[in-house]
């Protein structure tokens, strides 16, 4: 099974694709679709829905998993955020029905085994469970990697995930 995950942003929206066969997991790409700040709303969501369509035709995964959103402080961002998230989304939809999301703590716990890890312990342990040399980089695609894991490893319950 191929997954893509979206670590979903406005200005750097992280993806990261790997293979999952059984207790088998492989790195395939990551990567970020990146968009200028002084460009325009419009033209920098539409770059994101073309680089979303550009991932899916490349990569053809069989499911794809969001972060889903968390905002405690800055509503004007969560907003561009979530505008960046629901272009992505549709770009998705398009081609599959199979769309998932997971918490950040659902994936902190997953990859690491704590909800409460930090971003670096994250890292460390997605770079391990993939047998990677160095940590992904930026950010940002180490994140969308780790949504990735989590949904390989929810692979049995993945039901409860989707998005409906």
């Amino acid at each position: 099974m191929i997954i893509l995950g979206i670590d979903p942003g406005l200005a750097t929206l992280g993806y990261g694709v790997i293979e999952s066969n059984g207790d088998r997991r492989r790195m395939i790409q990551y990567g970020t679709l990146t968009t200028p700040p002084r460009e325009p709303m419009p033209q920098r969501l539409r770059a994101i829905f073309q680089g979303v369509n550009q991932l899916m035709d490349i990569y053809q995964p069989d499911d794809v998993a969001f972060e889903e959103l968390f905002f405690s402080k800055n509503i004007t961002t969560g907003m561009a955020v979530s505008m960046a998230r629901g272009v992505a989304m549709v770009a998705v939809v398009e081609r599959t029905p199979n769309l998932y999301e997971y918490t950040p703590m659902q994936i902190k716990q997953a990859v690491t085994g704590y909800g409460g890890a930090d971003k670096h312990q994250v890292q460390q342990m997605v770079r391990l469970m993939l047998n990677m040399k160095e940590i992904a980089r930026p950010d940002d695609a180490a994140d969308a990697l780790a949504v990735a894991l989590t949904h390989a490893n929810s692979a049995n319950a993945k039901h409860l995930f989707k998005i409906q």
